[in-house]
């Protein structure tokens, strides 16, 4: 039996919308105002999803809890996989000293903390963002910009804000791949667009990341390298996804974007060392320590390369479907899986020759193709070429269970309420309200793109979630869909920062869990504005030349 969604259960579009509001703002008001523990504000919040999906939308029962448990399993499978096994990593090379060689290593390299941001945060995030995704370069950035001397707060919220223009082209193109899906238009098309938004972004970050760390005369000091870094991400992001398609772009871009910092380091310095105030320096060698040998050094970046590498080989599409040919299991989810169906304007009027499809709730248990079966892979590795025994590796993950066991199930949480969101409608709700802003639509349907994703934790996610709304609206507007489509991924990327998984993941990394409020609070600020620039982009786009030549035909 279908049950079809009802955006205006109320009869009143504004109380609907204040409606579907309601588990979102408990939510953000619970972790940032009233600084509940995330974990249980997230139950809290889902426990208000649940009650406006059921007595205020009217979702069945049986539905509405399958729902949160479909949610949950995502959440523990892949995503709280990854950031179990990347954490298992990380202790595994701290448990050798090798975290702290590899810390000093980079010191050396980047003595500046402001350009150690540009060069970890930034350039080294977007690569693990191209490969794999799914709060992977948070992770390891958040963690080792701390064992460089950041505090908590810093290292978690500069990692954040960094990773926002690489997020539109992450997993090797899988948000691209996901909007085209939902909207018919092809991959190039949509690659194309979003590529001419993006790098205006992909120049500015690098700044605005530093000028958010030490205000503006301390941005102004380290110019060449944040403009080195950005041009040499912006120029092949362009070039890439405009000529080849999504697939590669944060990968060409983010490891020419490091070499370009490199060479710079090779030949300039800034005037002046900023340092990191006394108290926040607890991480950083000393003059004291002995400098460690070139061979041990060496060493230090074996677990991360091989990281890098394994990730990037468990990404590429032909090693995905070969893994799932082995072993990736599908179980439909009982009392959920084609029972709900969309209605319009969310999707098309339904013809004939076209009906409305029931949403499809199908849970793949790729456990051999996942990106964190990869980073076990790479951790186990790492750990036998570091001599750990086999007891005590298993011993090391099961302390590293104990400590994340909180995020994971944050992250269930987090991801059963977004489910239930989705499923029951209150996110097609909320859309529509932005939607209805007639001439500022280009401005506001980015930002239901930053919408999506602050709900939903992926820009994937969100372009399926309103991917199509985008589309229709655009049309019925006499706006490009090509272009709102792109939009809605490229707005998108700026919520990353904001949604609730990924601080869960930047608080893990940080060892900082319970102070997510403090987080959110430090770069709610940045998600916002960077997402209104994105916003007066697409409405440039939209109607003011020279601008409307670059939208994709």
């Amino acid at each position: 039996m279908n049950w079809q969604q009802h955006y205006d259960p109320c009869g009143n579009a504004l109380l609907s919308t204040l409606l579907a509001a309601l588990p979102v703002v408990v939510l953000l008001g619970a972790i940032a105002w009233l600084e509940i523990r995330i974990h249980l504000a997230a139950l809290l919040g889902l426990v208000v999803a649940l009650g406006v999906a059921l007595f205020g939308f009217h979702m069945p029962l049986d539905a509405a809890l399958a729902t949160a448990g479909y949610g949950a399993a995502f959440g523990l499978f892949p995503i709280g996989w990854i950031i179990l096994n990347l954490i298992f990593l990380y202790h595994l090379t701290v448990e050798r000293g090798l975290f702290a060689v590899l810390r000093g290593n980079l010191a050396a390299i980047a003595p500046d903390p402001r350009v150690q941001v540009i060069l970890i945060a930034f350039s080294f995030g977007a690569f693990f963002e191209g490969a794999a995704g799914f709060g992977t370069p948070v992770a390891v950035t958040a963690a080792i910009l701390m064992q460089l001397g950041f505090r908590p707060l810093a290292a978690a919220g500069l990692s954040l804000i960094a990773n926002t223009a690489p997020v539109a082209f992450g997993a090797l193109g899988t948000p691209i791949i996901a909007l085209a899906g939902v909207t018919g238009f092809s991959e190039l098309e949509l690659s194309k667009m979003v590529g001419r938004q993006l790098p205006f972004f992909s120049l500015l970050v690098p700044f605005w990341v530093v000028w958010a760390m030490c205000g503006w005369r301390g941005m102004l000091g380290v110019w060449p390298a944040a403009l080195t870094a950005g041009l040499c991400f912006a120029i092949p992001q362009f070039l890439v996804s405009n000529y080849h398609g999504p697939w590669l772009v944060d990968i060409v871009a983010s490891l020419a974007s490091l070499g370009g910092l490199v060479v710079l380091l090779r030949f300039w310095k800034p005037k002046e060392i900023w340092k990191l105030p006394p108290n926040d320096t607890a991480g950083i060698p000393t003059a004291a320590e002995p400098t460690p040998s070139p061979a041990k050094v060496r060493q230090a970046w074996v677990p991360w390369i091989l990281l890098s590498v394994l990730v990037f080989v468990w990404g590429v599409p032909a090693m995905k479907k070969s893994l799932d040919g082995v072993s990736a299991p599908s179980f439909a989810v009982p009392r959920l899986h084609q029972v709900v169906v969309r209605t319009h304007p969310v999707v098309p009027l339904p013809t004939p020759a076209q009906p409305t499809k029931p949403e499809a709730a199908v849970f793949k248990l790729n456990w051999l193709s996942a990106t964190g079966s990869g980073i076990l892979a790479a951790a186990i590795l790492a750990g036998l070429f570091m001599q750990f025994t086999v007891r005590e590796m298993a011993r090391l993950y099961w302390s590293t269970v104990v400590r994340v066991r909180h995020s994971l199930l944050t992250i269930a949480a987090m991801l059963a309420l977004g489910y239930v969101t989705k499923y029951s409608g209150t996110d097609a709700t909320l859309g529509l309200a932005l939607a209805k802003t007639g001439g500022l639509y280009p401005f506001f349907g980015t930002m239901l793109g930053w919408l999506g994703v602050a709900l939903t934790g992926s820009d994937t996610a969100s372009n399926v979630l309103f991917g199509s709304l985008q589309k229709i609206t655009a049309e019925q507007t006499g706006i490009s869909p090509v272009l709102m489509a792109a939009a809605n991924s490229s707005g998108g990327v700026m919520g990353k920062m904001v949604d609730a998984q990924s601080i869960v993941v930047a608080s893990t990394a940080t060892n900082w869990y319970g102070h997510e409020g403090s987080i959110l609070r430090y770069v709610f600020f940045h998600s916002l504005a960077l997402a209104a620039l994105v916003g007066v982009l697409v409405y440039l786009q939209a109607y003011v030349p020279p601008f409307t030549g670059m939208v994709v035909k």
